[in-house]
């Protein structure tokens, strides 16, 4: 089915000016690291081999695999997915350590993801140390992984709250040494698109490497603020799917890829009609339920009541659907309730070959939105129930 019928999104309408559509965009879904950082999130080898292997199927083609050094048990994990024939790069967190740098290259990833907190507030309180030991630091760091022959990116934590001009000494030490992409996190969630915006537009106009982006979504702004940031210039976005993670999540991969493609159109190879699946198995490994309202593959995403939406629903869909639940492997669920009106019963009716004159689908009508309000929802037995009563004249 062309990709017309299942969006009507005009998204030369919706984009920013000067946007250029068909930019790519790579995504790095940390389902594995990030997600599994969630409080009760824990992936052993088995969970975290199923998990790659459906993002890889997906289309992701960067997957973090895990934080070597955290455990013999995390790095043989890593080591194990690194080891898969998915045809996904595979990264993996590292400090500005050498055991961590050690435990990347001797898990066989073929990316670092070297990172160092770059806020007054980390330095002061996490770290201890000034600007200038941070910095000595990270530039030994990165020379023991270029000695050893890593490909490493280089990210600042918590760069939404430091200090510009520092930024820029860390990136331009990181590049000298040969990072292949750098990034920047907006760690507590606390900025706003604009903000996000003049980071990644500051940053891409100083320095040559892609920029990555990782956001956090503790304001609910991490689709928002991605948005922003591609807009801006950043062209590489840290993921998880169903937005797992620390406190209220990170950027959620199927949010961030349809958005991003219907919207501003880019391109990130991402097969959207994977989502819905996607979403439930990690959901069914990891334990964490989707919320019902969950955009794009919630229970809820597609599902209508209300009988304005259904009655127009029924003619077309678009009218109360911002895309198709096929785009992304969903399905429409038209519900019974309080709130439900003629239209869609008379079609449930006839789709049962029951003919109802305006009087006995008054009186459904009425009993469906009576037991509505009582339990809440009205099942497809309870339907049932409601129709014989009414053909046996005992529902109005």
């Amino acid at each position: 089915m062309k990709r017309s019928a299942l969006s009507p999104f005009n998204g030369e309408a919706l984009a920013a000016d000067g946007w250029r559509r068909g930019a790519h965009v790579q995504i790095y879904d940390t389902t594995l690291r990030d997600g599994e950082q969630m409080p009760g999130i824990s992936f052993d080898l088995g969970k975290k081999v199923r998990i790659a292997e459906a993002l890889a199927d997906a289309g992701v083609t960067e997957i973090e695999a895990g934080f070597p050094v955290v455990s013999k048990r995390e790095k043989q994990c890593v080591k194990a997915v690194a080891g898969l024939e998915t045809g996904a790069r595979i990264l993996a967190l590292c400090r500005m350590q050498r055991d961590d740098v050690d435990a990347c290259v001797d898990s066989g990833v073929d990316l670092m993801l070297m990172f160092v907190a770059s806020s007054d507030l980390h330095l002061r309180h996490k770290y201890r140390l000034s600007k200038a030991e941070v910095l000595r630091r990270s530039v030994e760091a990165m020379e023991y992984a270029k000695s050893r022959g890593a490909k490493f990116s280089f990210s600042t934590e918590d760069s939404t709250r430091s200090e510009m001009k520092y930024l820029h000494t860390l990136y331009s030490a990181a590049i000298g040494l040969g990072a292949e992409r750098i990034g920047f996190t907006d760690t507590a969630g606390c900025a706003t698109p604009e903000g996000i915006a003049r980071i990644a537009a500051e940053l891409t106009k100083r320095h040559e490497v892609p920029l990555s982006a990782h956001l956090h979504d503790d304001l609910g702004l991490a689709l928002a603020n991605s948005l922003a940031a591609l807009r801006a210039g950043a062209r590489c976005f840290a993921t998880t799917v169903n937005g797992i993670g620390e406190r209220a999540g990170n950027l959620a991969l199927e949010e961030f890829a349809v958005s991003s493609e219907l919207i501003l159109g880019a391109k990130h190879g991402i097969d959207l009609e994977k989502l819905t699946a996607l979403s439930k198995l990690v959901a069914d490994v990891s334990g964490v339920k989707v919320p019902l309202n969950k955009p794009i593959v919630g229970g809820n995403a597609f599902a209508h009541e209300s009988g304005i939406h259904v009655a127009a629903i029924l003619r077309e869909p678009f009218t109360y659907e911002a895309i198709s639940p096929a785009l992304v492997g969903g399905k429409r669920r038209l519900t019974l309730g309080k709130h439900s009106g003629h239209e869609h019963i008379r079609r449930l009716l006839a789709g049962q070959g029951v003919r109802a004159d305006d009087v006995t689908l008054d009186g459904i009508v009425d009993e469906v939105k009576r037991q509505g309000e009582l339990r809440g929802r009205v099942s497809n037995e309870d339907f049932r129930e409601i129709v014989e009563r009414a053909k046996n004249g005992r529902c109005h």
